[in-house]
């Protein structure tokens, strides 16, 4: 932390060149003579939008929140040390763990500006989205440190370097939590709403979708972990009521002709052709907070290729989770075709959201290359599809991806759909789980307000779930709660988390992962499989997993432990 203090707050450049905003910090921003007008505060601010998680870190790359390291997706190019429980203690900060030292020198960044905005000379509602910038991104940057590190130094002031805090004990997780929750809603008392905005910049609808995040994840550690009824409520409480603050002020994309794709085009909408339905961003009423590209600033990363039936691949048990569409579990529906006769019967009669997500055998696919892309979005393009009759290739899970998948011809890593940071489903999710976990109960027209919606979005004929259905056909409301927020935020940096905190990873995380059961098609086309099977038939990619309590938070990296002793290490590391 030494390294990152006052004088070194504004080498960020690199930073900046996947967002859509006007990005470009003055380098000589922490000089006295810098600070004397608006548009210094905004530049200073502009820096921030850099730190945000993106397609790299959730996606593509093996960052700490990236459903790679949960029980739902993995990579057939190997395993994954977080995952199945193998990693050490790093020497030094690095992705892996979202960077202890890069997280220190934000938050001093944010203070900088923040210390700076209360001396400042002229009018201050010409800085106040700035000011309001400074308090989110330091909430955004302490709820990284807590949901990595749990207990984390709170430093909300400059750090010199004689600062007391250089060599301080780590705070109680709790009050972490709570100085988020106080930042974030003094953001949300500054920044303009989003009407107001450009798209990508944050808006104080987004700093209290954020705080529902924040406030159910903490609640959810209280509750289960720390068994604290009395805190735990009062974040669900503080969940809900953010949540409520923004109900209808965004909506979730669907469209007539789009039907039951709807789910699957929200990912890859773009300023160019990418749809049957011909509609662009400005139809996209849903992201709250997006990183946002453009065919002139892209991604700038292999997005398709990783995720179009390559390097991706869904577990066993996350495509069980997806519902009949009488609203039943497979174990529990009539609809469910287990025979496995064809390679894409248990699919029928499924959640569409299943086929959305990933690659149903024997269907038509496009992806980004020039000859096996759409061009004129009709039935025409079937004779250029990059397949007509998909089958996943032996090897791996068998279940492959697709969400995030560009069907336009579009060079590999110039895709410029945008990254949802937040979205209005994420809200619905968070508002229906602080709910029933602070009640012991939800109605129905709660329920309808939230879960319905999601669960509906492509799925139009689907019951819906009440009270009376949960109870008629013995299913538990919990369980039904969880399915839904883990099929909706699929590969957006979730399950893991929500695993940690509701302190069910010690029993998921080590299951195998499964694929596909090798039998009927299977067995007929899969000739090459090298894999052992379980006693069900199933193929087991990986076994042999672990999770102990210790994982539930990572290490501290040794090189900050030298620094400060103080620190101490996290449990059993």
């Amino acid at each position: 932390m030494k390294k990152y203090i006052y004088s070194a707050m504004v080498a960020m450049t690199a930073l900046f060149t996947t967002s859509c905003l006007n990005l470009e910090p003055k380098d000589q921003l922490a000089d006295n003579s810098l600070w004397n007008k608006p548009g210094d505060f905004e530049s200073f601010a502009n820096q921030m939008y850099g730190w945000t998680n993106s397609f790299h870190e959730i996606v593509y790359s093996n960052g700490p929140h990236g459903d790679k390291r949960s029980d739902i997706l993995c990579d057939k190019g190997g395993f994954n040390i977080f995952s199945n429980g193998q990693n050490g203690i790093p020497a030094s900060s690095d992705l892996s763990t979202g960077n202890y030292k890069s997280f220190y020198y934000h938050i001093n960044s944010c203070n900088i500006l923040l210390s700076r905005s209360a001396a400042y000379a002229g009018n201050v509602n010409d800085i106040r989205q700035a000011v309001g910038e400074a308090h989110f991104f330091r909430a955004y940057t302490y709820y990284e440190l807590l949901t990595i590190y749990g207990d984390v130094i709170i430093a909300d002031h400059v750090l010199d370097t004689d600062d007391p805090l250089l060599k301080a004990s780590r705070n109680n997780r709790l009050d972490v939590a709570k100085f988020i929750i106080k930042d974030l809603r003094d953001a949300a008392g500054l920044l303009k709403n989003k009407n107001e905005l450009e798209q990508g910049r944050v808006s104080s609808e987004a700093a209290l979708a954020f705080l529902s995040r924040v406030a159910l994840y903490e609640a959810s550690w209280q509750k289960f972990h720390v068994k604290n009824e009395n805190e735990a409520n009062a974040l669900y409480t503080d969940a809900i009521n953010a949540s409520k603050e923004i109900l209808g002020k965004f909506e979730l994309f669907k469209n007539d002709q789009l039907g039951t794709e709807s789910y699957r085009y929200l990912f890859i909408l773009e300023d160019a052709a990418c749809n049957p339905a011909g509609l662009t961003k400005s139809a996209n009423k849903e992201f709250i907070f997006s990183r946002c590209y453009t065919e002139t600033n892209p991604i700038g990363k292999n997005i398709t290729k990783e995720t179009f039936g390559n390097a991706q691949m869904s577990t066993r048990k996350f495509v069980d989770m997806f519902l009949c569409q009488d609203g039943l579990p497979i174990d529990k529906s009539s609809q469910y075709n287990s025979t496995n006769e064809k390679m894409d019967s248990e699919w029928e009669n499924r959640d569409n959201r299943l086929s959305n997500i990933l690659m149903r055998p024997h269907g038509t696919f496009w992806n980004n290359e020039p000859n096996t892309s759409r061009t004129s979005w009709d039935d025409n393009d079937r004779t250029h599809a990059s397949t007509t009759n998909y089958k996943p290739s032996s090897g791996g899970t068998g279940y492959y991806t697709h969400k995030y998948s560009a069907e336009r011809n579009v060079t590999s890593e110039y895709e410029s759909y945008d990254y949802p940071i937040i979205r209005y489903a994420e809200v619905l999710l968070n508002l229906a789980e602080a709910l029933y976990e602070r009640d012991g109960k939800i109605s129905d027209g709660d329920l309808n307000q939230t879960v319905n919606q999601t669960r509906r979005r492509v799925n139009p004929e689907m019951p819906l779930l009440t009270n009376a259905f949960v109870s008629a056909n013995g299913l538990d409301m919990r369980e039904e709660i969880r399915r839904e927020r883990t099929i909706e935020l699929f590969n957006e940096g979730f399950r893991l988390d929500d695993l940690k905190r509701w302190k069910t990873a010690e029993t998921e995380m080590p299951m195998d992962l499964c694929g596909i059961t090798l039998t009927g098609e299977f067995a007929r086309e899969w000739n090459l499989n090298t894999l052992p099977l379980n006693d069900k038939g199933q193929v087991v990619f990986e076994s042999g997993r672990k999770f102990t309590t210790k994982n539930y938070l990572y290490p501290l990296p040794s090189d900050e432990l030298q620094l400060n002793p103080n620190l101490g290490q996290n449990p059993q590391w």
